[in-house]
């Protein structure tokens, strides 16, 4: 199989994985606060959505943090948590959040050390004398991006392991609190994962294979393609220009290379943003449940 074959074979499987996905039931009253109904709304447009680009899961993951944080301050929100704070599935939650927090710092490092890397890159490029080869600017960066790849293919296999063991059978006696709380957690490990594609899509054949959890898809955006298909580019384009002597590729590969640190720079800051309202949902949940 061809290396674009496989490519759109995973990204097709990962799209699968967000229409295969099911956050647990959800049943509110009728008369149910416009708050209670604008979370589930939001879980549901994250679930169901199509449209999977990368600024799209994070504004999302915006909306949905700032709108359930909202949600924690209502009082009945706040009893019924009060009330329930010896539940398990209460500790797992609070668990859960913890466990968030260090998911989106360290896609976030992830990201931080890619942008590095084409820095580096770019920066190399831009000293290149005309005529001079660009053999070892090239290398220097493929190694470092290939060292990369590895760590975050070890920090996703390691997910998986953690995904299996703390998988827990879903209550009848949770509150409609306690299952959202279960759902914003689960919707988010699902984005959080699919996030990590852009940057470094996972082996597809390996013993520890994590593809069938993480990137199953049957219909996949053409935005999505290009993201995931974009570093990859870049790649083969400095793998021709190692062997060129063109002026205009290497100005070419700085443009593509400039273009994508910008994206990653964005990617970085918008994560800022997550974190921040991430930290905000923990420190909501732990005022709750310690008075």
């Amino acid at each position: 199989m061809g290396c674009s074959q496989q490519q759109h074979l995973l990204c097709r499987k990962r799209k699968e994985k967000m229409a295969s996905f099911h956050i647990r039931s959800i049943s509110l009253p009728s008369r149910s606060h416009p708050l209670t109904v604008s979370v589930v709304e939001q879980l549901d447009k994250l679930k169901a959505s199509q449209s999977s680009s990368l600024g799209h899961k994070l504004a999302g993951l915006k909306e949905l943090y700032e709108c359930f944080n909202d949600f924690l301050q209502l009082s009945l929100t706040q009893k019924t948590l009060s009330q329930e704070k010896q539940n398990q599935s209460v500790e797992e939650a609070l668990n859960g959040s913890l466990g968030l927090l260090d998911m989106c710092s360290t896609i976030r490092d992830f990201f931080s050390q890619m942008r590095g890397c084409m820095q580096g890159l770019e920066a190399s490029l831009r000293r290149r004398k005309t005529g001079e080869s660009v053999f070892n600017e090239v290398d220097t960066y493929m190694v470092t991006r290939k060292k990369l790849k590895k760590v975050i293919y070890r920090y996703l296999r390691n997910l998986k392991k953690q995904e299996k063991n703390s998988r827990t059978t879903a209550s009848a006696n949770n509150s409609d609190v306690v299952d959202m709380l279960k759902g914003v957690e689960e919707i988010s490990a699902v984005l959080f994962e699919s996030i990590l594609a852009f940057i470094s899509l996972p082996k597809e054949k390996s013993k520890f294979s994590i593809v069938p959890s993480f990137f199953q898809s049957k219909h996949v955006s053409s935005k999505e393609e290009v993201e995931a298909n974009e570093i990859e580019k870049i790649d083969a384009g400095l793998l021709v220009l190692k062997s060129s002597e063109d002026i205009n590729q290497v100005q070419n590969a700085l443009k593509g290379v400039k273009a994508m640190e910008l994206s990653l720079q964005e990617a970085e800051e918008e994560l800022e943003c997550v974190y921040r309202r991430l930290v905000k949902i923990r420190v909501s949940l732990l005022n709750i449940l310690n008075h």
